[in-house]
């Protein structure tokens, strides 16, 4: 496949070049696919460890505020929707979606709702099936929002997947502009050890804004370039297409920096070239056979490769040995964090750090749970594991049942039937609880 260089379409804008601190506030950042909103309780999550609660009141309109009660420090998402309005679980104070309190249960009818009792609200819109807030206190500008043009074309299909992580934001995206660790650490699920090879890596263009690269395998001559980009502060694309046959595609990698050691991942591949088989599976099923274990193939190693970091102690120029064929687009990203990340709330450059510890992460956390980290947060999975836990309630309930009609039966030509199908009740218990665990238990590779 072939591409064009260079060609830009995510939506950027210009920044002075005087300025050479990124502005992490002014800009918008992913919070969660529309798909994946629950319809009737809050959805909580954290912007660099603030808590926020997003909710929709009943004409649809969403609303996101600093999840915290004004009364007594509650967290609204633990609470309610009511009417429109969410609702503080502790003494049930209602905001709406501005953050302004319409009802305290305790003030008398007449009584006035004192006008300090309102909480911070953010703009959040919605684009492309995600929803993104603004962080910062300047007016929001709608064209920042990092939008794909390709997504836009009606012949364009898309697998969306989420997931928390238990690393940091700087981790994740050093992981995912890496191509050269797809043939080893992919190995025989998207990638080949045998076609680990020297790449021709080169930087476009760096900027605050974030850095435009290229890659492509050099075993072959003339191979295709691909483009692998960094779009400050929260998106990486992977771009191919053939201007012969009008074939065209990419992974967008977007991340939510939820806290020092926790970051949001929205995955989306999109192309036109999908099959019909891939665009009729269900969404649930395209997870647990593909994108759970591709991100758990890395997920240990990154965990294992940042506690490694802290506890040494040093800079990551005197730990990494990087390789001009393999690492280039690595060592840019972080040297892009001395340059202009010296704002962010917490970073992990190649030549400095903000606010790491090295305590943070105990040798004993659980890093691999499938459960929490994607199937409670993803609509499709939490639905099919759901169901498959009733399916298998109600099947053993069932073989129950025909155990003891067989028993009771027992003369009768009616035993033996029983028997069968309450044999056949138990294996396809046995197959759902199978298909439980799927939603439950991550890839290992040993």
């Amino acid at each position: 496949m072939t591409i064009t260089p260079n060609k830009q379409s995510v939506n950027t804008s210009p920044t002075p070049a005087n300025h050479q601190e990124f502005d992490w506030r002014n800009c918008w950042y992913p919070i969660a696919f529309t798909q994946d909103l629950p319809k009737s309780h809050p959805y909580k999550f954290s912007l660099y460890e603030e808590p926020l609660v997003l909710f929709r009141n009943q004409d649809g309109k969403l609303g996101c505020l600093t999840d915290r009660c004004s009364h007594r420090a509650a967290r609204l998402s633990d609470g309610q929707i009511i009417d429109g309005r969410i609702e503080c679980l502790y003494h049930g104070w209602q905001f709406g979606t501005d953050g302004k309190c319409l009802h305290i249960p305790q003030l008398p009818e007449d009584a006035k709702i004192p006008t300090n009792a309102c909480i911070k609200s953010f703009p959040v819109v919605e684009r492309q099936g995600i929803v993104w807030m603004w962080a910062g206190e300047e007016k929001p500008v709608e064209d920042l929002i990092p939008t794909i043009a390709e997504l836009d074309k009606p012949e364009v299909f898309c697998t969306d997947y989420t997931r928390d992580l238990p690393y940091d934001q700087t981790y994740f995206i050093e992981n995912v502009i890496d191509p050269a660790h797809v043939y080893i650490s992919h190995d025989g699920i998207v990638g080949k050890r045998e076609n680990a090879q020297p790449l021709d890596i080169e930087v476009v263009d760096i900027s605050i804004q974030g850095i435009r690269g290229k890659w492509r395998g050099t075993r072959q001559p003339n191979q295709p370039w691909s483009l692998l980009d960094f779009i400050a502060p929260n998106l990486v694309i992977y771009k191919s297409g053939d201007e012969k046959t009008g074939k065209f595609g990419g992974v967008i990698l977007y991340s939510l920096p939820l806290s020092k050691n926790r970051c949001r991942i929205f995955l989306r591949n999109y192309g036109n070239f999908f099959p019909l088989l891939m665009k009729l599976m269900p969404r649930w099923l395209d997870h647990i056979k593909w994108r759970n274990i591709i991100l758990e193939g890395d997920l240990q190693l990154v965990v294992e490769q940042k506690r490694q970091i802290e506890s040494l102690q040093k800079k990551l120029k005197d730990l990494y040995l990087p390789l001009k064929t393999s690492d280039t687009l690595v060592i840019e990203y972080r040297k892009w964090l001395d340059k202009f990340g010296k704002d962010l709330p917490f970073y992990q450059g190649y030549d400095s750090a903000k606010n790491f510890h090295t305590d943070e992460l105990s040798e004993n956390s659980l890093t691999l749970d499938r459960f929490s980290q994607h199937t409670q947060i993803c609509s499709s999975c939490n639905q099919a594991y759901q169901t498959t836990n009733l399916v298998k309630q109600t099947l053993i309930g069932v073989a129950i049942a025909l155990a003891a009609l067989a028993i009771l039966t027992d003369n009768s030509w009616v035993s033996p039937v029983a028997v069968i199908a309450s044999l056949s009740a138990v294996a396809l218990a046995f197959a759902a609880q199978k298909l439980k665990t799927k939603f439950e238990r991550a890839y290992t590779r040993h």
